[in-house]
């Protein structure tokens, strides 16, 4: 069973096609990754999933379900969450309040019971407080929970983004480059992170990277993207070793 079925998207700005007849299939499951150099349309893509920007052809499917007339609030309810390539976070929230609100994405109880506190109220939000606090240990950072986001070290920050984007419970985790900034012992720490996410929570993920030793240690097939359209695509010790990819990083 495929979870991401991507056919012909386009998208131009202006006079520059940025995106161009970009094909993608992804099972369910699967640890898939989207490379290529500087430029080469990644973000776009992730964009255009998440409904950020609105294809100009091309048709989006998740799950059997066609994204591409949906907003983006209700992709995410669809089932696709995403992180950044700058990380996005509540930063004067505190850690355990960042997850928190991932998972108000469904709050079950009214705009009523909340302003007048009823006992529904309190309910939720001790159930909330609970699974944000089996997040937050999932991620090891229980530890940090009232801390300040602001105040966590670069390589918490990304999984407390990791964490707030599983709070809102998706089919597909979309990663942009996840590894951006950390050092050796850290990105190694995050390629475990990575593959116990998706073993434990039956995710599917796609993620943006330009570190080639986390490609090859975690990605079971890639996509090489230059210039907005595919260069190639398959397994990815074999994609990693064609000339073509090896060109396109690094030139003639």
């Amino acid at each position: 069973m495929n979870m991401l079925e991507v056919t012909n998207l386009s998208i131009s700005f202006g006079g520059l096609k940025a995106v161009n007849e970009f094909n993608l299939t992804i099972k369910k499951g699967q640890l898939y990754g989207l490379i290529g150099p500087n430029g080469a349309g990644k973000t776009t893509v992730f964009n255009l999933l998440t409904g950020v920007y609105k294809a100009d052809t091309g048709t989006i499917v998740l799950d059997g379900q066609n994204l591409v007339k949906l907003s983006t609030i209700e992709i995410n309810k669809a089932g696709i969450a995403r992180t950044f390539q700058n990380i996005r976070l509540f930063k004067e929230l505190t850690v355990i309040d960042n997850v928190k609100v991932g998972l108000h994405n469904g709050t079950p109880y009214s705009t009523f019971e909340g302003i007048f506190r009823l006992p529904k109220f309190f309910k939720a939000e001790k159930e909330i407080t609970d699974k944000a606090m089996e997040l937050l240990k999932v991620m090891g950072l229980e530890a940090e929970a009232n801390f300040t986001a602001a105040n966590l070290p670069y390589g918490k920050q990304r999984k407390l983004e990791i964490a707030r984007a599983l709070a809102t419970s998706p089919k597909l985790l979309l990663l942009d480059e996840p590894a951006a900034g950390m050092n050796p012992n850290e990105t190694a720490e995050l390629m475990n992170t990575i593959r116990f996410v998706r073993d434990n929570f039956d995710m599917t993920i796609l993620l943006i990277e330009h570190d080639m030793k986390l490609v090859s240690g975690i990605c079971e097939e890639v996509t090489v993207l230059n210039f907005g359209t595919e260069l190639t695509h398959g397994i990815t010790a074999d994609v990693l070793n064609d000339e073509r990819v090896i060109k396109a990083y690094l030139g003639d």
